[in-house]
């Protein structure tokens, strides 16, 4: 990636030492983006890495000439643009917190029933179906909300034309975290399921080598979706690895949430001064 400090006016000719830091985080990020990966940690990893991408952006907000350059009338267009985008992310960041909470409370107390020994095998399938419910209500709000974000259009700024650098790097960041964001929408939802003929046609071992390759949230819908007495053990495991999974993700996004919004004050607060 080019340096920002060779193609920017508006940072001085020997670059604060953050610049490097952040291409530094947004090289990483879009790294862990290039990997496929259904596993929970890789979700975790890039949650962390785009708030690691964050900090080093409130750290540029606070030098002078950025705060200058941002509050530019040439730049106003760009700038509206970065507010609208990061208040739509801070609500996409509400949608997917919702969807957790809503997911853990349901395996709280499908958890529960199980646990109870005296439970009736009617009240274990009453909650099993509760519990799938909801997860296709909260499938559906998943994928309305990355149709959302994939309408979203971040144009490309031109670098040549005289646009400051925290302009650009603003861009990259919004940009980067659309696509993060996308990747947990998808990770919560899970793998749209294939087609009855495409399942029909393969074999058993592939089945399972299948499923062994699904997230927390996917292999619980599936464990589910086939639960009897003799799957009950199997399911109340993957739904203790989906707890686990999803307070992981709440931490993660509840720390994340706190920082869209500090960044978007930020900004707010420089344009009125």
């Amino acid at each position: 990636m080019a340096s920002y400090h060779a193609r920017s006016n508006s940072l001085p000719s020997r670059p604060h030492p953050v610049i490097p830091e952040f291409e530094e985080q947004l090289c990483r990020l879009r790294a862990f983006e290039a990997v496929s990966s259904s596993a929970s940690t890789s979700i975790s990893n890039k949650l962390n890495g785009l708030e690691d991408l964050l900090d080093c952006v409130d750290r540029l907000l606070v030098l002078p000439l950025n705060q200058q350059a941002l509050s530019e009338e040439k730049h106003q267009k760009w700038v509206d643009q970065i507010l609208d985008g990061s208040l739509r992310l801070v609500d996409v960041c509400n949608i997917a917190k919702d969807a957790l909470s809503q997911t853990n409370e349901s395996n709280q107390l499908l958890q529960s029933v199980i646990r109870r020994r005296r439970s009736s095998a009617a009240e274990f399938s009453s909650e099993v179906k509760k519990f799938l419910t909801s997860r296709k209500v909260v499938k559906k709000a998943m994928h309305k909300a990355i149709d959302d974000l994939k309408a979203i259009e971040i144009n490309p700024i031109n670098k040549d034309n005289g646009t400051t650098a925290i302009v650009s790097m603003l861009r990259e960041v919004q940009e980067i975290t659309h696509t993060v964001f996308k990747s947990l929408l998808s990770f919560i939802s899970g793998p749209k399921p294939p087609s009855k003929s495409f399942i029909s046609n393969i074999l058993r071992s592939n089945r399972i080598e299948e499923e062994s390759q699904l997230n927390e949230f996917a292999r619980v819908d599936a464990a589910l979706k086939k639960s009897d007495s003799m799957h009950v053990e199997n399911a109340q495991n993957q739904l203790e690895e989906l707890e686990l999974c999803i307070q992981d993700l709440e931490q993660g996004l509840e720390t994340l949430f706190r920082r869209l919004i500090k960044t978007r004050v930020s900004l707010l607060n420089i344009l009125n001064h």
